[in-house]
């Protein structure tokens, strides 16, 4: 297991040194998931620049101004502040400012939803301290928050007071899976590729597996017992972003257990469709679940091909093996969980992160090799073809798994393509490398090899 704590963080933290090194006031936005790796960027931004970090609490609002204190304090050595007192945000932002002087300071204010739910008047706050005194200083401002739908509605949007007063922001996301399998320099490709499966890309859930144990014991030790720190992570999730997850719990539970559609998912739940689809848009607008649209379908606005499933791996694995067996799992029988449930479904694990593997290289450095960019990529169910490309001048690329590869039936799956995309299609033949510092072998399929 790898302790690098910025894997895979490099390009966001050259973003916020370009703001943090401008020559003019900065206001930037910095939101994302839960343990999504937050808090860690911030804080190796401000090891690297005069800078104040405060990580607020939920606690009263006169509370965390002390505490806002404490770090100015700390983060800006100057004794008579310690006689001081702020008796609301105005007042101890316009004292950072003049703290400031010509001379860059950068504040971040972590986990501003919980200031908000103490001061529900702050962003009209910040709002007319930054137009009146913040925009002409020397400050970089930074509010981050893990509440999503929070940041979003009520920092980011039209409503909010704060509209208009942001320099830049950044919605955090999880690591692609190259990223992901880094974490695991001790496993073998295969192993480190199914642990992608089952995580997915939040750097704080890849840092618990041990790659110097074995991927059982991992499971075994992080999610199969209620001691684990995985083991209720996803209620701990939920519950931070929505008011009553009861409902959505049981929505995520039918689309993890092949509901696909809003009618099946909601005669699964016991509500009507109309219902389950205003549930489905707020998971939508969490990138908690997305809905697919086939490449292949002429008319993807009106699509009724749709198929809802569970964007994030880690709440995939939990709805189809975790929840089912809670009960199982708090009387002690977690090794018959893993070896009647979950060692069973490792095979289609790593195909689905496999073919996230295909996704990734289509979106990001497949276009070298098709000689122009790809403008989408999209999953694909058949034996041969993993996942599909569509160009920008509308050529079809097909992610082909050469490891499973069959001369015919690739054949006739290239065939049903070509009508779809108006020409023959790109065909990238992909195979594992056994290495996760490269983990893809990629090359161009001639038509002899096709039509054999």
């Amino acid at each position: 297991m790898t302790t690098g704590a910025f894997l895979g963080r490099a390009r966001e933290l050259a973003v916020l040194d370009e703001f943090a090194t401008s020559d003019r006031a900065e206001l930037f936005v910095l939101y994302g998931r839960r343990r999504v790796g937050k808090t860690e960027l911030l804080q190796r931004l401000c090891n690297d620049h005069r800078a104040v970090y405060f990580l607020a609490a939920q606690v009263r609002d006169k509370d965390n101004l002390h505490a806002f204190k404490n770090a100015l304090q700390e983060g800006l050595p100057d004794p008579l502040i310690q006689n001081v007192e702020f008796n609301d945000w105005s007042s101890a932002l316009n004292y950072a400012s003049e703290r400031a002087g010509d001379e860059r300071l950068v504040i971040v204010l972590d986990e501003f939803p919980y200031l908000c739910e103490a001061n529900k008047g702050l962003p009209s706050m910040i709002q007319r301290f930054w137009d009146t005194r913040g925009k002409k200083s020397m400050l970089m401002l930074v509010l981050c928050g893990s509440q999503v739908s929070f940041m979003e509605k009520e920092v980011l949007a039209e409503r909010s007071p704060l509209f208009g007063r942001r320099t830049g922001q950044r919605r955090l996301e999880p690591f692609e899976p190259t990223d992901a399998l880094r974490f695991f320099p001790n496993w073998k490709l295969d192993d480190a590729l199914l642990a992608f499966g089952i995580l997915g890309g939040m750097p704080a859930y890849l840092r618990r597996f041990d790659d110097r144990k074995s991927l059982d014991q991992n499971v075994s030790n992080e999610m199969l017992r209620p001691e684990g720190y995985l083991f209720d992570e996803v209620q701990f999730l939920l519950r931070n972003e929505l008011q009553n997850p009861t409902t959505y719990n049981s929505i995520l539970a039918a689309v993890a257990r092949g509901s696909e559609r809003v009618g099946d998912i909601a005669l699964s739940v016991g509500v009507d469709s109309p219902t389950a689809n205003k549930y489905l848009h707020v998971l939508r607008e969490l990138r908690i679940v997305e809905r697919e649209i086939p490449l292949t379908d002429p008319d993807p606005l009106r699509s009724r091909k749709g198929k809802y499933r569970i964007a994030d791996r880690f709440l995939a694995f939990h709805f189809r093996h975790i929840q089912p067996h809670l009960s199982l799992i708090e009387a002690g029988r977690g090794p018959r969980v893993l070896e009647e449930y979950i060692q069973p479904d490792y095979a289609r694990l790593r195909t689905e992160a496999f073919q996230d593997l295909l996704l990734e290289h289509l979106r990001y450095h497949a276009a070298e090799l098709v000689g122009e960019e790809i403008a989408e990529v999209g999953r694909c169910a058949g034996p041969s073809i993993r996942a599909l490309g569509r160009t920008i001048e509308g050529r079809g690329v097909a992610a082909i798994d050469a490891q499973v590869q069959n001369p015919i039936m690739l054949a006739d799956e290239l065939a049903e393509l070509r009508p779809v995309f108006g020409t023959d299609v790109v065909r990238l033949a992909y195979r594992l490398t056994g290495t996760s510092e490269k983990p893809l072998d990629v090359r161009v399929l001639g038509d002899k090899e096709v039509n054999r």
